[in-house]
Parts: structure tokens; C-alpha cells; sequence
């Protein structure tokens, strides 16, 4: 049977495809566990593990060669190798599964608990409700009210408000003579006080439960079928359903996010998603924040979150025509809908948190380090006076130009500063509006900035920065005249 089927079904990819594989393969002469067939197609689909394999067996020459093949076939291609590769091996399963299975006539298929609730997650009248009770209960209750709420302030108020901070703070200033040092370890914005604090007592609890929730969405099989969900909306921004993981992870941190579209095919739908996440997508700490900011204005929450969808939809389709290229296709594997394993859970959510020490946390200490020199050098009070023209064109007061200052390096510290202006009676509800708007909209912090240039480039990263920057004023000056000429109070 083995043979019939090799006769009938023949293991080959397109011409341009198999003229690459052969030409790699004739070029690798290293000592490999697997065949040069497969360590070529592996090498076409830019497998990170297998090419720093060959780059340690293979001479430099042979190196550039495979390159130029890969480079010049992706370039050729119309649509992503992975995708042609992909179809193809779909196509040869079918097959066989044709020349070797059988149904017997007027079978039905019993359908389990498990494929009901997984074309109920995928059907638009039914998985949309799903979808909003997974992010009010999933997001907003477990992540948002819990996380960034009940265990941040018994950990950044309490632990380390009450103990390891000023603990930290005496033994510093006793042991470091130098003032302009002891700023920069323990001062307001200091490398302790507001690097490792913010990133160990406000973020880690946020970004932990998190990644607990998403391992756990990951983990029943929910998040396939949401992309699948998601799909056809996405397209109209160039994107596909894929792109919906890291959209839905910048709810929790936008800088974990950025590094996620990793995991898009093209650098044209990285470049869209990163866009998006750096312009419309509020961190769960700045979430958490705006969200206590508006509970007592019901109207000027719904507007808030109004502006922020519309924004979105509009600035995306306008990246998409902008941008040049096709949307990808989209393919995506559904694994079969299970009950989460404690086991797998915990594992992802450590291995993420590993990530999280090794890769963000160390942006922290150095924006700390910026917001010492910034103070050091004056250049903080100048970029405030640069910014008080600006606000009070939106009719916020002066004071407002601190919080959007500081929202650079910290989404929710820059929400914290409407805060207390806003306790202050310094801030009316529609200015509260305002605000708002504008902060959400406003340039990414300096940890997801620092993190946008080491993914998409320096260019394209300032580019983001600068468009971000316009669309927020503007988007927020819009909203000031419209609300005028309405005449609408929040």
C-alpha cells in the first residue's frame, strides 16, 4: 500500500521550490542528524535553530550562497514560502487520507461538547458574545480589577511602599554621599524606586496574570478559533486573524506585544500591528487607570472607548493603503478544544515571565537612567514648557503637560498624573475626556519604544513615534471642537 501511495502522491513543491532544495542541498557538505532535503526546506522557511546549525558547520562562502537562494525565492514568490509549503503538504494529506479511509454510507459523525463549543467560538452571532465575556471576565475582571488593582496595591502600596522602599531609601542615603547618585538610585524617578519598582510591584503582577490567562486561552484550543473569528475584520486593515494575538496581548503589556509580531508572516503586517499596538492599544496599567478616571462619567467612558475603535479602524485601513504589498493568506491549525492542563499552563506562563526579566525589565532600569539625566540636565523642563502650548490648545490647564510628559516613560504613570489632577478639581469632564483621548492615543512608553526599534528598525520606529504623537493632539483637538459645537458636558 506504502508503494501505491508513493506512486500516486508524489512528495514534490513547486518547480522554483525544488530547484532551490537541490541546489542547497548540493551545497551543505556539514555532518547533520537530518537529510539535506529536509534541512533545505527547513532552510527556506528561515527556521532560526537550523540555520545557526549550518552556520556552525558551513564555510562562509556556502553560507551567503544558501542566503542568495533564499533571498532571491522569497522574492520571487507572491505568496510566503511557508504558506506554498504548508498547502502543499495539505494537499498530499488529503490524498491520502482519500486512498486509505473509508466512511460507511449514512454515517453521521458524533459531535462532542468540545466541536459544539468550537463552532460556537468561530460563528459571528454566537463567538463575538463569547468573546466579550472572555475579555470582561478573562481582561478586565481577573487581569485588570485583580491583577493591576487588588495585588499591585497590596505589592507597589504595601510591600514595597511601606517596607523594602524606604528600607532601601535610608540604607542608600547613608552609604552614598553624592546627591545626583543617590537621585539616580532612590530619587522620585530613581533606578530603585522607579525601575525596579515599577517593573517588579506594578508590571510583573499585570503581565503574570496575564500570562496566565493567556496560556489558559492558549491551552483549551480558544485562541486559533478567535483568529479564525477575527479574520475577516482584520483583513479590511491588511492584516489577517493571526494578528489578533498580539493585539490582545497589548492589553496587557504593549511591549511584550511588539516582540509577538514576531510571529506574522510578512515584515508589511508586523510593521501594520506594531503601528496599531504603538497608536490604539492601552497597556492593562494605563487601562486600569483610565478606567478609574471615567468610572464616575459613564457618557465620557463610552466616548473614550468610541474614539479609541474608530481610530483604530480608520488609521489602520489608511496604513494598509499606504503600506505597499498584499495581505498575507491566512492558514491556521485548530487543535482540537480541550480543558487546560495545569501543567502546561504554569509552564508557558514561567517560560514568559523568564522572557519578561531577560528582555523588558533591564528597558526599565534604563528609562529610569534617561529620566535621570532628563532632570539632571534640564532638559525635562524644557520639553514641559515645549508641551504647555500644545495642551492648552486642547483647553487642558498647564499642568497638563507634566502627566503627557511622563506618559512616555510610563503609560500609567502619565494616567496617574489626570489622576490627581482630576482630584484636585484642576480637570472638568469633558478636559477629563480630552485627556484622556489624547494620553491613550499618545507615544509609546520608552520601554515599547526601545523594543519598536530593536524589532522594525530606527526609521521605522521614529516614524510611528511621530505619527502617534500628531494623531493624538489632533484626534484630541477634534474632539474638543466637537464636543464645543454639540454642546456635550461628561
Amino acid at each position: 500500500m506504502s508503494s501505491s501511495l508513493t506512486e500516486s502522491v508524489p512528495l514534490r513543491y513547486a518547480p522554483a521550490i525544488e530547484q532551490a532544495i537541490t541546489e542547497i542541498a548540493s551545497l551543505l557538505r556539514g555532518s547533520y542528524t537530518l537529510s539535506e532535503r529536509t534541512l533545505a526546506l527547513l532552510l527556506l522557511q528561515r527556521d532560526a535553530e537550523i540555520w545557526e546549525e549550518v552556520r556552525l558547520q558551513e564555510n562562509p562562502a556556502t553560507l551567503e550562497r544558501i542566503q542568495a537562494i533564499c533571498e532571491q525565492l522569497h522574492q520571487q514568490s507572491e505568496q510566503p514560502l511557508p504558506w506554498q509549503i504548508e498547502q502543499q503538504r495539505q494537499q498530499w494529506s488529503q490524498q491520502i487520507a482519500a486512498a486509505v479511509l473509508s466512511r460507511a454510507p449514512y454515517a453521521t459523525p458524533q459531535r462532542t461538547v468540545a466541536d459544539i463549543i468550537s463552532r460556537l467560538c468561530m460563528n459571528p452571532w454566537t463567538g463575538f458574545p463569547i468573546l466579550v465575556m472572555v475579555l470582561y471576565f478573562g481582561l478586565y475582571q481577573f487581569v485588570g480589577v485583580f491583577g493591576a488593582g487588588t495585588v499591585v496595591d497590596w505589592l507597589e502600596n504595601g510591600i514595597f511602599g511601606q517596607y523594602i522602599n524606604p528600607f532601601v531609601e535610608r540604607l542608600v542615603r547613608s552609604l552614598v554621599p553624592w546627591r545626583a547618585i543617590q537621585e539616580l538610585l532612590v530619587g522620585e524617578y530613581g533606578v530603585w524606586t522607579l525601575g525596579v519598582t515599577y517593573a517588579v510591584a506594578l508590571i510583573l503582577p499585570i503581565v503574570t496574570f496575564f500570562f496566565l490567562m493567556f496560556a489558559l486561552l492558549e491551552d483549551t484550543g480558544y485562541l486559533p478559533r478567535l483568529a479564525m473569528l477575527i479574520d475577516r475584520a482584520f483583513k479590511w486593515l491588511g492584516l489577517n486573524g493571526r494578528a489578533v494575538i498580539p493585539i490582545v496581548l497589548g492589553f496587557g503589556c504593549d511591549t511584550m506585544a511588539t516582540v509577538v509580531t514576531r510571529i506574522q508572516e510578512t515584515r508589511r503586517e508586523r510593521i501594520l500591528t506594531t503601528f496599531l499596538l504603538t497608536l490604539a492599544i492601552p497597556c492593562s496599567a494605563q487601562l486600569g487607570v483610565v478606567l478609574a478616571l471615567l468610572a464616575m462619567h459613564p457618557k465620557g467612558l463610552l466616548i473614550w472607548a468610541g474614539v479609541l475603535v474608530a481610530t483604530f479602524l480608520l488609521i489602520g485601513w489608511l496604513a494598509a493603503q499606504v503600506l505597499p504589498g498584499t495581505p498575507a493568506p491566512f492558514y491556521m491549525e485548530l487543535p482540537p478544544m480541550r480543558l487546560p492542563r495545569f501543567s502546561n499552563v504554569m509552564l508557558k506562563t514561567l517560560a514568559r515571565l523568564h522572557w519578561y526579566f531577560l528582555e523588558v525589565f533591564p528597558l526599565f532600569l534604563l528609562a529610569s537612567v534617561l529620566i535621570w539625566i532628563g532632570q539632571l540636565t534640564g532638559l525635562f523642563e524644557r520639553a514641559v514648557r515645549a508641551l504647555i502650548p500644545v495642551v492648552q490648545a486642547l483647553g487642558l490647564p498647564a499642568d497638563a503637560a507634566v502627566a503627557f510628559l511622563f506618559g512616555f516613560f510610563r503609560r500609567d504613570y502619565g494616567a496617574a498624573g489626570l489622576y490627581r489632577l482630576n482630584e484636585q478639581g484642576a480637570l472638568t469632564g469633558n478636559q477629563l475626556l480630552i485627556a484622556a483621548v489624547v494620553l491613550t492615543l499618545f507615544v509609546p512608553c520608552v520601554a515599547q519604544f526601545l523594543v519598536t526599534i530593536k524589532e522594525r528598525g530606527l526609521r521605522a520606529a521614529l516614524a510611528m513615534f511621530v505619527l502617534a504623537l500628531a494623531i493624538a493632539f489632533l484626534t484630541g483637538w477634534l474632539l474638543a471642537q466637537v464636543l464645543g459645537w454639540l454642546g456635550v458636558s461628561v
